[in-house]
């Protein structure tokens, strides 16, 4: 019977080749149980299977290669289990033709051929013992660990994590093929246009030390360390990608709406994907620009070279009014906020007279909408009722750091006219000029909560008052923040492969390192806090991971992502558990497979 279907696959060693080519595996859409061998002949566990479909979805890519806007399409699901200690899997059924591909830390990639299946109900994979392809199935983490002997200086290593990691993973294929210093400098250069402030003096000495470095692992892959082991648990859980958009989309943020779809924004090309994650339906609503808006908005000179952009706004954060539905968008690249309607389909934009970035954004329980004006130094609140901003000032570093702030619509400007503003404007090692209000939640009891990026600091501003307070950060980088059920936050430590916890009633920060391998690697983009279940879901954004911690127990959980360099800068949940993530990267090119997804995990029942 189709349903307990067992397959074996027969491999043929290759000089060049470690794997099995890509096939068709045809069946109806039964469920299909397989038995996973190791090169012994015993049951091998906690083995990733993916079943994906042979050919993508054929979707209306009339809209400059993406869908017309309003018109409803359907994606194909990917679905990733793990083999039990028995070395079983079951998978649910799939119409159409689909592959099998099989993957474990230590193994050759296993990819099934139609001509393989045999009746004995088996697949059987190979162990890897070439150096060179073992640290190759190693995530990003492992290879950037190396930068200890690279970068030995751990404040400029922390500091290269923190500017030249914010958009793509450091240590993936792309970044750590050799370069010379040369091709190093220009690619700093692009960065800073991008919105690095890596300082100068690191500017000059990366270069060398990045060119010596990748040289010397490329030439001896054993250098690279083993990643973070995989646990048994794993043999519970369900992993769900949905592809959406292409290698020149950024799918950046996303919101599970209480309607059951899940909001993704495509910063790169202004269009939200409203997206049913139980059928794989979606429809495109691409973002209207204002009489006026330039390609790239008020900064129109950062994405120049880009190959492939139709960014007049940047679609940033989004979040939803729990009085309407309706759901409120960060357009980064505008002086504006938007608001998008998803019954009637429709936006509006609410023009601002000042500030600059819209951020991140949060409404609270009145239905005000707050978020941070990343560029300005400054939070807004939008009152619904009387249609009106309030903007909150935050302190200052010094004097020199109000003006460079003050200044930073005209460098842009600069920038869009071609003018290196980084030749002449010096950068020091603490981001002077630039504090980057980022993250942002609000406590149930109504106190709006704010990450510093490059002050390391957080700042609450008391939402009746209006009074500022600056709380100073115990470690470097806090990018991303939310509150638990109990009024205390907690906040990733972007460059410190740690998480915050802060309770206000006490004044008190305690330290969660993140249970990756080795100790430190990761680089924590974002975390949400799972109320109900009272468990914090973090993003394994160096890692290809999602990490869970049980806030009770103080366990953690280590749940790999399918795809290689899966760059995570946002976490949601569904109604059922499930968590959701984006993989994220700018570019999206560097993603395995080039194909951003929509993830949903499934973390099964301890």
């Amino acid at each position: 019977m189709i349903c307990s279907l067992l397959i074996h696959v027969l491999l043929r060693r290759r000089r060049c080749v470690g794997t099995v080519l890509l096939a068709v595996l045809a069946l109806p859409a039964l469920a299909l149980n397989l038995q996973v061998l190791g090169p012994d002949g015993q049951p091998l566990g906690l083995v990733m299977v993916t079943q994906a479909p042979m050919k993508p979805a054929l979707v209306d890519t009339s809209d400059h290669g993406y869908s017309a806007s309003g018109k409803q399409q359907q994606a194909l699901f990917e679905t990733t289990r793990f083999t039990d200690l028995r070395g079983s899997v079951d998978l649910p059924g799939a119409k159409g033709e689909f592959r099998l591909r099989l993957r474990k830390p230590g193994y050759k990639d296993l990819n099934v051929a139609l001509g393989d299946l045999s009746a004995n109900g088996r697949l059987k994979m190979m162990a890897e013992a070439d150096p060179r392809a073992l640290a190759e199935q190693r995530p990003s983490n492992a290879w950037t660990a190396t930068l200890v002997q690279g970068i030995p200086d751990p404040e400029v290593r922390k500091q290269f994590l923190l500017h030249c990691g914010f958009c793509h993973q450091q240590g993936s294929a792309f970044l750590r093929r050799d370069r010379t210093a040369q091709e190093w400098s220009e690619s700093i250069q692009r960065m800073l246009r991008y919105g690095s402030r890596l300082s100068s003096q690191a500017q000059k000495d990366l270069p060398a030390l990045l060119s010596a470095h990748w040289k010397a692992v490329n030439a001896n892959p054993a250098l690279v360390p083993p990643s973070t082991p995989w646990g048994a648990p794993l043999a519970r859980a369900t992993m769900r990608e949905l592809p959406l958009g292409d290698a020149f989309s950024q799918m950046h943020d996303f919101l599970a709406h209480s309607n059951g779809f899940v909001y993704v924004g495509d910063n790169l090309q202004d269009r939200l994907y409203e997206v049913n994650p139980e059928t794989g339906t979606y429809t495109v609503y691409k973002v209207p620009p204002q009489p006026g808006d330039q390609l790239g908005g008020l900064l129109a000179g950062r994405l120049r070279d880009f190959p492939k952009h139709e960014t007049y706004q940047g679609i940033h954060s989004l979040a939803e009014s729990k009085k309407d539905g309706h759901i409120f968008l960060t357009p980064s690249y505008q002086r504006r906020l938007l608001e998008f309607d998803p019954k009637s389909k429709t936006f509006v934009a609410h023009a601002m007279e000042s500030g600059f970035y819209p951020h991140t954004l949060r409404i609270d329980a009145r239905d005000r909408v707050w978020f941070t004006l990343a560029l300005s130094n400054q939070v807004a609140m939008y009152d619904r009722v009387t249609s009106r901003f309030t903007t909150y000032d935050l302190p200052f570093r010094s004097l020199m750091e109000r003006i460079t702030v003050k200044l930073t619509p005209f460098f842009f400007k600069l920038i869009g006219w071609g003018i290196p503003v980084t030749n002449w404007v010096r950068i020091d090692g603490v981001s002077t000029g630039v504090p980057l209000p980022y993250g942002i939640d609000i406590t149930p009891d109504g106190t709006v909560w704010i990450a510093r990026l490059h002050t390391d600091e957080v700042v609450s501003i008391h939402p009746d008052s209006g009074q500022v307070t600056m709380i100073p950060t115990p470690l470097h980088g806090p990018r991303r923040l939310r509150s638990d059920r109990d009024g205390n936050l907690w906040i990733v430590m972007f460059n410190e492969s740690a998480v915050l916890r802060y309770e206000p009633a006490i004044g008190r920060f305690t330290t969660f390192d993140l249970p990756v391998i080795p100790k430190g690697s990761d680089t924590p983009y974002s975390l949400n806090v799972d109320r109900q279940r009272h468990q914090v879901w973090v993003t394994g954004t160096n890692s290809d991971s999602a990490q869970r911690l049980d806030i009770a127990s103080g366990q953690w959980q280590f749940f790999p992502l399918p795809r290689r360099a899966t760059f995570t800068r946002d976490v949601e949940f569904g109604a059922d558990g499930s968590v959701f993530l984006s993989s994220a990267s700018f570019p999206s090119w560097h993603i395995e497979d080039a194909q951003p997804t929509l993830i949903q995990i499934q973390p099964g029942t301890p």
